[in-house]
């Protein structure tokens, strides 16, 4: 049942990648964004990680997707043009994906041998959260602070916009 699952959300990430590069509208793809966020979280939940999972789907696809769509929505993006590759683009990067997809094949190659040698004591969300709000609480809230005043500058960004119309 387990690996029937994983299978079906490994699925509907991919799916949601390749969805959100071929997308032509910026909202689409923001869309298909936040499903490979969510099928994200659900694998998360698989592996057993309840705390990253529930950021996955408070931060990523709650708070920061939102915060895109508001650009995009701002931003006032149409429907992207399509334009032709440029000759640098087909003679250098097919070359560098080429390579990057080789080493990224060794790297996985190498990384599923070191997992063996990984502890076998997982932090749990108990700890996790003490950790962040006795240690790590005034990042923590220097984060929400910067967030706020990011909010506050796009909204005004946005009534400067709306008035010079």
């Amino acid at each position: 049942m387990m690996l029937a699952l994983f299978f079906a959300l490994a699925t509907i990430a991919v799916a949601g990648g390749i969805s959100l590069i071929f997308q032509k509208h910026p909202i689409h793809s923001a869309l298909s964004l936040i499903v490979v966020m969510v099928s994200l979280a659900g694998l998360y939940l698989l592996m057993g990680a309840e705390f990253i999972s529930a950021v996955q789907i408070i931060v990523y696809a709650g708070a920061i997707m939102v915060l895109f769509i508001f650009v995009i929505m701002l931003l006032n993006a149409g429907v992207e043009e399509r334009t032709n590759f440029s000759r640098m683009a087909t003679y250098v990067g097919v070359p560098l994906a080429a390579l990057l997809a080789a080493g990224l094949a060794w790297w996985v190659s190498q990384g599923s041998q070191s997992l063996a040698g990984l502890p076998g004591e997982v932090t749990s969300t108990r700890n996790l959260s003490t950790m962040l709000f006795r240690e790590y609480a005034f990042p923590f809230e220097l984060t929400s602070v910067l967030i706020l005043i990011a909010i506050i500058g796009a909204i005004v960004l946005a009534q400067r916009q709306g008035g010079e119309r």
